[in-house]
């Protein structure tokens, strides 16, 4: 039986054999390849790379096998960052004495996930493949799981790398030779694939930490958001370095770090702002409203869903210049193509310091603000969106002892303006969970915001478990 909570709003993704297995794969791939081919025909190729994970060449060939049932022609590019993988859409390849053109993308990634997870980024046209449609394709492969798919891996290998490397070489050739030491670090994912070879060109003073590609993880989980997997880097840089870079498994999101800060993706999109004339930047409801005021005095901010597959539209119907996410997605429409690449992000991290940017004293100069990580409370996946719904009729008539509210926004989930902070509460897309954020310029009363908003979480609890035991009755 296949497993339909490995469909998730942005990707697929589950654990490889228990519930990511050649059965399933190639009934993703074939389906998947049905609607490629029938909106592209004979133009339908279709490339596919893979992050460091040990199982990505096994889920390659079942993916393979459904794409060539589908009549698609499978392009592989073999172990790229997911960057990478985005980055074929917009490239062109001589197959067979012919020009061709991708039409879509998959990229196999568990992305930050343990290692024993894998899944599916789906680009076609350009664009993402997510949502609705993920979801209609998931009931069509439920409704026809008994469907055999024989082994076919046959592929034309492609070398997106190389195309790669000299794009980000020649676009930032007044970096070479630059002088400044700095480390990063790969956690033995996919980032080091074409980071080296890049630095090489480049002659940059760089040392590489973790850089050797494998699925195990065997010096820190791939995922840079969380204290104890930078430890390592934070120690050279406070020996040796005055910043450095940390990637996630696929290397599409980057986290900078110097010798006084851990820069995440809103800070970040304040450096990359003041470097901008009249800048338009859509931040995702988690973000910093520093970044949003600061950002509105000089350019435009957008507020709007969180959610790299949401960002990258609302980025091009904008025609903003990059969008960004708190966990370190950027998404540079500038001098770009508008989709998530750690590893350019860090290049224009590098611009900026070349062109006399200090970072630290850079956000030195921003206001204070305190905040929380993202906090997580469980629920289901039935209730939690029925919980925002039941928080939001409760803030027009909050409890009398509750902050004053100044205004709410209801992009994604709630996001409550108080006079000197904010408070989020969003449904996960992707998981049974509540997510909520708290900041404020009163170090104080970020707690304040957490407590009272936590408890009006407890009240919407109890009043939907109240009308379904009413209605069980």
């Amino acid at each position: 039986m296949i497993d339909n909570s490995i469909f998730r709003e942005y990707d697929i993704r589950g654990i490889v054999e228990s519930q990511l297995n050649s059965n399933c794969v190639k009934l993703i791939g074939y389906f998947l390849g049905k609607i490629i081919f029938e909106k592209f025909k004979e133009s339908a190729y279709v490339a596919v790379g893979y992050d460091a994970r040990i199982h990505c060449p096994k889920l390659f060939s079942y993916l393979a096998s459904g794409l060539n049932k589908a009549n698609c022609k499978v392009l592989n590019m073999q172990m790229v960052p997911t960057g990478v993988n985005y980055f074929s859409n917009y490239q062109t390849f001589c197959i067979n004495n012919k020009e061709i053109n991708p039409c879509a993308s998959i990229m196999i990634t568990g992305s930050h996930n343990p290692k024993e997870y894998n899944g599916f980024k789906i680009t076609i046209d350009k664009e993402p493949f997510f949502s609705e449609d993920l979801y209609k394709l998931r009931d069509k492969i439920i409704a026809n799981q008994e469907l055999q798919i024989e082994d076919n891996d046959k592929a034309t290998i492609i070398d997106v790398k190389g195309l790669y490397i000299d794009y980000i070489v020649k676009k930032f050739s007044h970096l070479k030779g630059m002088k400044n030491a700095f480390i990063v670090d790969c956690g033995n994912g996919a980032a080091n694939s074409v980071l080296f070879d890049i630095i090489k060109k480049l002659e940059l003073n760089c040392k590489i930490l973790y850089g050797e590609p494998d699925g195990n993880f065997p010096n820190h989980h791939p995922d840079p958001t969380i204290q104890e997997n930078i430890e390592d880097i934070l120690k050279e840089i406070k020996s040796s370095y005055d910043f450095g870079f940390a990637y996630d498994g696929d290397a599409d999101r980057v986290v900078l770090l110097t010798k006084n800060n851990i820069v995440k993706g809103d800070t970040m999109a304040l450096l990359f702002a003041k470097d901008m004339k009249n800048p338009t930047v859509v931040g995702e409801v988690k973000c910093s409203q520093i970044m949003y005021d600061l950002i509105n005095k000089k350019g435009k901010a957008i507020m709007y869903k969180a959610g790299h597959s949401n960002l990258k539209l609302k980025l091009k119907s904008c025609n903003a210049d990059f969008a960004v996410e708190v966990s370190g997605h950027i998404f540079f429409n500038d001098r770009y193509f508008g989709f998530d690449d750690g590893i350019y992000a860090t290049f224009r991290v590098l611009e900026l310091i070349k062109n006399g940017m200090n970072i630290d004293k850079e956000i030195e100069s921003f206001p204070k603000t305190y905040s929380t990580e993202e906090l997580k409370i469980k629920t289901t996946d039935k209730e939690k969106f029925l919980l925002v719904e039941k928080i939001k009729e409760l803030l027009k008539n909050p409890p009398s002892d509750f902050p004053k509210i100044i205004k709410t926004i209801g992009i994604d989930g709630v996001r409550v303006i108080f006079e000197k902070g904010w408070g989020l509460i969003r449904a996960s897309n992707t998981t049974p969970i509540l997510v909520t954020r708290f900041e404020s310029t009163d170090k104080n009363l970020v707690k304040e915001y957490e407590k009272k908003l936590n408890n009006l979480i407890k009240v919407a609890q109890n009043e939907i478990n109240i009308t379904s035991n009413k209605n069980n009755r």
